[in-house]
């Protein structure tokens, strides 16, 4: 298994679950040094139209307190070059579900213009937090 120097992942990290720690286990085991961009409340509020349950300040001291993570950055931005521009990491990981679609293949080529991989690690299916939330709004609509 090829073994880079500086890792590069992001999330938002909203209800930690088993497939957040899969994520930051898998990408620590490809290299020496994990940097973890943690969404801030705003950057999720404009892609996925809606606040994490999980307030900002929590969220990234739960990530901060994992012991794959090296470091934590918040995350202001999906521009991922932008992210390369301040921490020049070697690899991006992000998860499998994102492999093949138009945005990871544009993405994939303006790493590699820099010389950094992108390389996808497992989903780990039947968990999210859009389902955990989903759930959660559901049980507060039914005892209101």
């Amino acid at each position: 298994m090829k073994k880079y120097h500086y890792g590069y992942t992001t999330g938002v990290f909203d209800m930690f679950h088993i497939g957040h720690l899969n994520i930051l286990k898998h990408a620590k085991e490809q290299c020496d040094y994990l940097i973890v961009g943690v969404s801030t409340d705003e950057l999720v509020n404009t892609y996925k139209h809606k606040s994490p349950i999980i307030p900002f300040e929590e969220r990234i001291e739960i990530v901060r307190s994992i012991r794959y993570v090296d470091k934590v950055v918040p995350q202001i931005t999906m521009d991922k070059m932008d992210a390369w521009n301040e921490l020049h990491f070697d690899v991006l990981f992000h998860g499998s579900d994102w492999k093949n679609t138009a945005l990871y293949d544009d993405i994939i080529k303006k790493m590699n213009s820099v010389g950094c991989e992108v390389v996808f690690l497992p989903h780990t299916e039947g968990v999210s937090s859009t389902l955990l939330s989903d759930v959660l709004h559901k049980i507060q609509d039914e005892n209101p």
